[in-house]
């Protein structure tokens, strides 16, 4: 009989894991330990705060600095570096570690979660990974540790501990702060807001990109057709979104309006780079105008760079579609992105990410608006987004949604988080190489 245990394949090995952390997760955060008050927090409060850590959201239902205790704040910290790093390959270093080899089964874990990591030693690659993660989240740390001891006059103790938190948090995109405003107080502290969004765009930007650029900075020619459409796509969605985040908000005197001409330049680029993964604000989100939250919706559906810690669709898949479309506009028999031409299961494969996107967003705004009708529509598709997404970002109607709808949430920021690389594995994995193929038919379209 044929083996169908889960962990035997990769598309099935990444859910289960971050199930079983999301798991292990819940029960510590339902300890009276993890909380400030005498009682441990309840299974929704606890299962939707696990899976925001482990899945790198941010959203929360309760206020996070007066809510948890040290050890909850302790335990978010470890839970959003594990979700960030990814449990597979987390496991795969220790197990490379430990034993010095790494088995078949471990490479599979790997590969699928580092996809685009192109040959070379897997526990080489793995261990790189660790490093660049380890040290930007060094000097970012640093840099904010010495911003709250010496201008925010924080012990050194307190100052260490806040940034060692804010810096795990932007580096792994997780969003969860010890400030009950998030960073609305840093607003025009470019010490604090420049590094951590320069985190976040570092932890969203993907490792093999990164990898990429470190061997080939100085020879852009030389990129492969993935960097140049993350590295370009990154800058193209930056620019865009932050020059659109600022002109809607210009005058709005609930946002950008009361500061100065470069706090809302800074305030801008920094929302843009949260909306598309950090999840942080220095903003009141709520109070923003309706066409900037539809420009956020975007931003944050398309997400970051492929094995990141960012969520959405992908900058890739996004611009591949886009190539697509301009190819078909242009009756082009091929898909060409810089004299590659783009074959068509990677077509396929971006198509039906995309659009697996487009309906558990529009299925979770339904059931939003379903389980509370209290909430508008363009809420609940801010909401829905963000969580899928697993950006973060709320207009605050989160705490106060029903325990239900908050339950639609846990499910949309797991699945948005293994959800890509799931699909993405099993696609590539089952690729079907037929001997025959049927007549050719051609229905009306549009």
């Amino acid at each position: 009989m044929r083996d169908r245990a889960p962990w035997r394949y990769p598309a099935r090995i990444v859910p289960t894991a971050f199930l079983g952390i999301i798991a292990l997760g819940t029960g510590l955060m339902m300890l009276p330990a993890a909380t400030a008050g005498p009682h441990g927090a309840p299974f929704v409060v606890a299962v939707f705060t696990a899976t925001s850590t482990v899945c790198v959201t941010g959203l929360t239902v309760v206020d996070t600095p007066t809510y948890w205790s040290t050890f909850g704040e302790v335990l978010i910290t470890v839970l959003s570096q594990v979700g960030g790093f990814g449990i597979m390959t987390l496991a795969t270093l220790l197990s490379l570690l430990v034993s010095r080899r790494l088995r078949l089964r471990n490479r599979l874990i790997a590969q699928a979660e580092s996809a685009g990591l192109a040959g070379g030693n897997i526990g080489g690659i793995l261990i790189r990974i660790a490093l660049v993660m380890f040290v930007s989240e060094a000097i970012i740390g640093t840099i904010l540790m010495l911003r709250f001891w010496l201008h925010y006059d924080y012990s050194p103790g307190r100052a260490a501990y806040q940034a060692v938190f804010h810096a795990v948090q932007s580096f792994n995109n997780a969003g969860f702060t010890l400030y009950p405003d998030s960073f609305v107080r840093f607003v025009d502290d470019w010490w604090i807001c420049l590094p951590v969004a320069l985190g976040v765009l570092g932890g969203s930007i993907g490792f093999p990109v990164l990898f990429e650029l470190a061997r080939e900075a100085r020879r852009p020619a030389g990129w492969s057709t993935h960097t140049r459409l993350t590295v370009w796509g990154t800058v193209l969605l930056t620019s865009a979104g932050s020059l659109l985040f600022l002109v809607f908000e210009w005058s709005n005197p609930d946002t950008l309006g009361p500061l100065g001409a470069n706090t809302k330049v800074l305030a801008a680029f920094f929302q843009d780079v949260m909306t598309r993964s950090g999840g942080f604000n220095t903003i009141d989100l709520g109070m923003m105008h309706s066409q900037t939250i539809a420009v956020a919706n975007i931003m944050m559906f398309i997400g970051g760079g492929t094995a990141s810690t960012a969520g959405g669709i992908k900058v890739t898949t996004f611009l591949l579609l886009a190539f697509v479309i301009w190819a078909e506009i242009r009756g082009e028999p091929d898909v060409v992105v810089r004299h590659r031409r783009i074959a068509e299961e990677t077509q396929r494969q971006a198509v039906t990410v995309a659009l697996l996107g487009v309906a558990l967003v529009a299925a979770g705004t339904l059931a939003l608006i379903l389980l509370d009708e209290r909430v508008p529509f363009d809420r609940a598709l801010f909401e829905v987004t963000s969580a899928f997404a697993t950006v973060g970002l709320s207009t605050g109607i989160t705490s106060d949604l029903p325990p239900s709808a908050q339950l639609v949430l846990v499910a949309l920021m797991y699945i948005g988080r293994v959800g890509t690389i799931a699909v993405g594995t099993a696609i590539a994995l089952n690729t079907r190489r037929r001997q025959y193929r049927y007549p050719e038919e051609r229905p009306l379209v549009g």
